[in-house]
């Protein structure tokens, strides 16, 4: 069993119901965690229970909610009392793509209220409980928060913007001893690929027909790609063991890249000028 020091290790992850967060909630509790796995509905935490240990707790959380947010953050403090939360994944997520010029706004601001605000408030629901515990927060990124690719632009910026709540936190938090760490995967083989593909499909019926003129050929490449994410990607499980690095480690990276795509792709665009990046953008969309 995990420990730090004689205490069982406890973490709370948000959108546990499939994917990478599942993934996370499983593989800590395999490692000795006591488990609290944010879902949205019963069925899906019932599923989740019946492939872990007795450890695991389902707590309903939609992080769009905040009462479900304090209720699942009193839950979680009237179980581990004194000592407090040794982690917290922020993971829970959609993405939302479609070309900016006809982007309904509401699709934009649905983006930043799960993927940014979301996160933000489950982070100040369950900081006392990391300050009692010395706990870490793990924000789970993208690569697209290093790269913005074109028609998955709100997702791109949500990250971007998730990066920089982390390194600001990093540096808050630092006086109390709570880590705030990145996790950055690549092509990672989730529903969430399928999903926003449909969604963004349905997005797409109230557009202009001018829109398919403009971008119908660009965005079959994009949603033809993102199906093969979905189907070549890495395993969910890859993060999950990342993740609990993360959470674990005596002295943790301040990020971390899984997948070789991702890390190469960073070198790319940390040392390539945005016009060459470009350039190599527009031939994988031809």
């Amino acid at each position: 069993m995990t420990t730090q020091g004689s205490a069982v290790q406890t973490a709370v992850v948000t959108g546990a119901s499939t994917g990478i967060g599942e993934a996370c909630a499983l593989h800590l509790d395999g490692l000795g965690f006591q488990v609290f796995a944010g879902v949205r509905n019963q069925a899906d935490g019932e599923t989740l229970q019946r492939q872990a240990s007795a450890r695991l707790r389902p707590i309903f959380i939609d992080v769009t909610k905040a009462d479900t947010i304090e209720l699942a953050a009193r839950s979680v403090a009237a179980e581990v009392g004194t000592a407090g939360l040794s982690g917290l994944v922020n993971n829970a997520g959609i993405v939302v793509g479609g070309p900016l010029e006809f982007l309904p706004l509401a699709e934009l601001r649905k983006q930043f209220e799960v993927n940014v605000i979301g996160q933000i408030a489950v982070t100040q629901a369950f900081l006392s409980l990391l300050r009692q515990g010395r706990g870490r927060v793990v924000n789970m990124s993208s690569l697209n928060g290093r790269i913005a690719m074109p028609f998955v632009g709100p997702y791109a910026a949500s990250k971007f913007g998730l990066e920089a709540l982390t390194d600001a936190l990093r540096v808050e938090l630092n006086p109390w001893g709570i880590e705030v760490i990145s996790i950055q995967p690549g092509a990672i083989a989730t529903p969430i690929w399928h999903k926003s593909v449909a969604h963004a499909e349905e997005v797409s019926r109230g557009f202009p027909a001018e829109a398919e003129r403009l971008y119908g050929a660009p965005l079959d490449a994009v949603r033809r790609r993102t199906v093969q994410r979905e189907q070549n990607g890495l395993p969910p499980q890859e993060v999950a063991r990342v993740v609990a690095r993360a959470l674990i480690a005596k002295r943790p990276k301040t990020r971390y890249l899984v997948g070789r795509e991702v890390r190469v792709l960073a070198i790319l665009v940390k040392f390539l000028p945005d016009r060459v990046r470009d350039w190599f953008i527009r031939q994988a969309l031809r």
